[in-house]
């Protein structure tokens, strides 16, 4: 991993020989004539198709998929969304699968010298955007995503599928929340021992009735929404106790988007994230 200084005020992460490492390892090998704008489609959230792989790619398909969980979470967020759906698939991959990691690593190929740029407008103001992505697995889950910023470019990133189906678009925005609330809450406290008291610690959403739920709690809740569980208003007492301040984002602008909608054509690293 190269940390790269050389523009005053951002920090550019470089991973570029590690993801040369994979690609020469993998089975598979792309030219110059191989294009890939995105690192997933529309299937990626499918059930697995096909017969599963024999011993040998299985091998392959679980050493590819860690070294890309391990660049993902460093230099290459824009992947980050398409790994975690494949590293769910490790224990029984099959050939739709394969597919998927094929496509994943053409994009590797093609976007080569991608890298993550981080800037900072302050240290003491930290950015969440936090998205939620309806019904979209196969057993009608949601998906969660989030991203953390000072500023510029994405520090911490979030693509989990939530564990249990929710009955409006509300609910998993809601649940998207509880998701990464611990993550708000350390990253703070983390920041504070760096020596960095943090004046604002700001929650963007784009739904409002979300947010009513969250900042009011119970007091907001309609008929459907009564049976929401109560751990999901724990957000609503760090909203009282100052720790967290949740704002509306449009849509449009939400960057967490890109850890729910896997086959952006816009890519998140190009995006100067």
């Amino acid at each position: 991993m190269t940390l790269d200084f050389l523009v005053k005020g951002k920090l550019k992460i470089r991973m570029d020989n590690y993801v040369k490492n994979m690609l020469e390892d993998f089975p598979i090998k792309f030219n110059k004539d191989s294009k890939q704008e995105t690192p997933a489609g529309n299937d990626l959230l499918e059930a697995g198709k096909g017969k599963l792989l024999n011993a040998e790619y299985r091998q392959i398909f679980h050493t590819t998929v860690a070294r890309g969980l391990y660049v993902s979470m460093r230099a290459r967020l824009d992947i980050h969304p398409t790994i975690t759906m494949l590293a769910s698939r490790v224990r029984e991959p099959t050939e739709s699968d394969w597919k998927k990691c094929v496509r994943m690593m053409r994009y590797l190929f093609c976007t080569l010298l991608y890298h993550l740029t981080l800037s900072a407008e302050s240290l003491r103001v930290m950015k969440w955007m936090i998205d939620a992505s309806f019904a979209v697995h196969p057993d009608f889950k949601s998906h969660t995503g989030g991203t953390l910023s000072f500023g510029g470019g994405a520090a911490q990133v979030m693509s989990k599928k939530q564990k249990l189906n929710s009955r409006s678009s509300t609910e998993p925005e809601l649940i998207a929340v509880d998701d990464v609330v611990m993550m708000i809450l350390w990253t703070k406290l983390f920041m504070e021992w760096q020596g960095y008291p943090i004046e604002k610690n700001i929650l963007y959403q784009d739904n409002k009735s979300a947010i009513l739920l969250e900042e009011n709690g119970r007091k907001s809740t309609g008929k459907r929404s009564l049976a929401i569980n109560i751990r999901y208003f724990f957000i609503t007492d760090q909203v009282e106790k100052g720790n967290v301040k949740i704002e509306y984002c449009p849509t449009d602008n939400m960057i967490a988007d890109f850890m729910t909608s896997h086959c952006k054509v816009r890519s998140f690293a190009s995006s100067g994230i």
